[in-house]
């Protein structure tokens, strides 16, 4: 059994080197004199003033996506990625008061009891003692009466001060006065109805609340374990597993603030904080209301930190719900990008990102563009674009590697899973710019739900 610090050596060699042979592969580093001599030409007599400048506006696009990239870089090479077992730092006896809150339309009722079910047992097996798991849901789902479950259904005539809705509105509805049954000085970890806890997660949880010096945190969540129902969408979730090692870590832990958002699920909040910061945040933040409220604290002045373990969630059921979830936070974080109630200097790399991202088409047109009409660029331009590609690449393999168990699938299943995912990257360009140009012209205040549930086959 290799140690943690071993497997991280490897990683990060494993990293350089597909950084370099798709440096060396597609040009950004040149070792022949001929190579380099390829596109001796003036562009601007080849292809006339207004064209050549559309090209090279066109390959700066590239350049958007580099401040996430260096942030995925450092997070994936910095911090050790395979940490053994996280390890309590003080008596779960003396953790402040936690409420583990579950937000849900009630559309599976089966799941949601199910997952308490579960997320109970796994407080109670790690010693959790302060603690309440509360679902809050738009219908009335039945569950059992216990003393450490509290069901909250949110009226049908509960309106926000601002107007905000779907889960936004459900969260608020918690905050009221005549709702909450928590001090300020209790802990929320916010749960989607399908997460799942786990040891390591709760102790993370734990060493975090105990700690105390942060009043917003993160985790990694993973999307491959136990059944996996729909393999494409899950090998392509591989990219956001590294995300969260990456780029989320690294500015959780190192900058304390969320410069380029966070993830709607595993947040961890101190009640008196997120009161003071309010889901109330109109229409502008209901789409993407975690991003908006990240945004919102940063401004605040709050501080966030990374929290050790991970959680469970499954990636989309189908490819409709996997391309109408993209759209959706396409459309949510454009809507904080342009709010006017997040200064400039809060979103500014946010922005960066999401622009990133709307411009996709634009970028991945280059795939052709520079086949057909080449371009000289400065040698470090063509550096840094392989080296956006190269990190982009290794993304999809280091998620397959954190997601899936090597003991658990073999070395064949586990190779061809790296391989499955490498060869999801083409289709999934083309679905994120079938979902940017959706969300550029769709309606931006809808909020859709994915498919949650595994219907149960029926012997007939």
């Amino acid at each position: 059994m290799l140690s943690s610090l071993t497997k991280h050596v490897l990683h990060c060699t494993l990293l350089v080197f597909v950084i370099s042979i798709f440096e060396i592969w597609s040009g950004g580093v040149k070792l022949s004199a001929d190579v380099q001599n390829t596109y001796n030409f003036n562009p601007w007599e080849r292809y006339g003033f207004i064209w050549c400048f559309m090209l090279y506006l066109l390959r700066c696009l590239t350049f958007l996506p580099l401040p996430q990239v260096l942030l995925n870089f450092g997070g994936l090479t910095l911090y050790n990625a395979f940490q053994d077992k996280v390890v309590l730092k003080g008596s779960p006896l003396l953790a402040p008061f936690i409420c583990i809150r579950i937000v849900t339309r009630g559309d599976y009722p089966q799941l949601v009891k199910a997952n308490v079910a579960r997320n109970m047992a796994r407080c109670l097996e790690t010693g959790l003692e302060n603690f309440i798991i509360e679902v809050v849901t738009d219908k009335s789902i039945g569950l059992p009466v216990h003393r450490r479950i509290r069901e909250v259904v949110v009226p049908k005539s509960y309106k926000t001060k601002t107007g905000a809705l779907f889960k936004s509105r459900a969260l608020q509805f918690c905050l009221e006065d005549n709702v909450n049954i928590l001090a300020d000085c209790d802990w929320v970890v916010h749960l989607d109805e399908e997460t799942l806890l786990t040891e390591n997660s709760i102790r993370g949880v734990l060493n975090f609340v105990l700690d105390g010096k942060h009043q917003f945190g993160q985790g990694l969540i993973t999307y491959a374990n136990e059944e996996v129902v729909n393999w494409f969408t899950t090998l392509a979730d591989s990219f956001r597993v590294a995300d969260d090692m990456g780029k989320l870590r690294i500015q959780l832990s190192m900058f304390h603030k969320p410069l380029l958002s966070w993830k709607g699920s595993y947040v961890v909040t101190q009640l008196g904080a997120e009161r003071h910061i309010s889901f109330d945040n109109g229409l502008d933040g209901s789409i993407a209301e975690d991003c908006f409220f990240a945004m919102r604290a940063a401004k605040e002045g709050y501080t966030f930190n990374f929290v050790e373990g991970e959680m469970w969630e499954k990636s989309p059921f189908s490819l409709w719900d996997f391309i109408q979830q993209r759209k959706r936070w396409l459309q949510g974080i454009l809507l904080v990008v342009h709010s006017a109630a997040i200064p400039s200097k809060t979103k500014i790399w946010l922005a960066l990102s999401c622009y990133s991202w709307v411009t996709l088409p634009l970028s991945t047109s280059n795939l052709v563009l520079a086949r057909y009409f080449p371009i000289p660029c400065p040698a470090i331009m063509d550096f840094v674009c392989a080296f956006i590609a190269g990190v982009n690449i290794y993304m999809y393999i280091f998620g397959v590697v954190k997601s899936f168990s090597l003991y658990r699938f073999g070395v064949l299943k586990f190779t061809l899973c790296i391989i499955g995912a490498l060869c999801t990257i083409p289709f999934n360009v083309i679905i994120e710019n079938v979902a940017v140009i959706w969300g550029l012209f769709g309606n931006k205040y809808k909020f859709y739900v994915v498919h949650k549930e595994i219907k149960p086959l029926v012997t007939v």
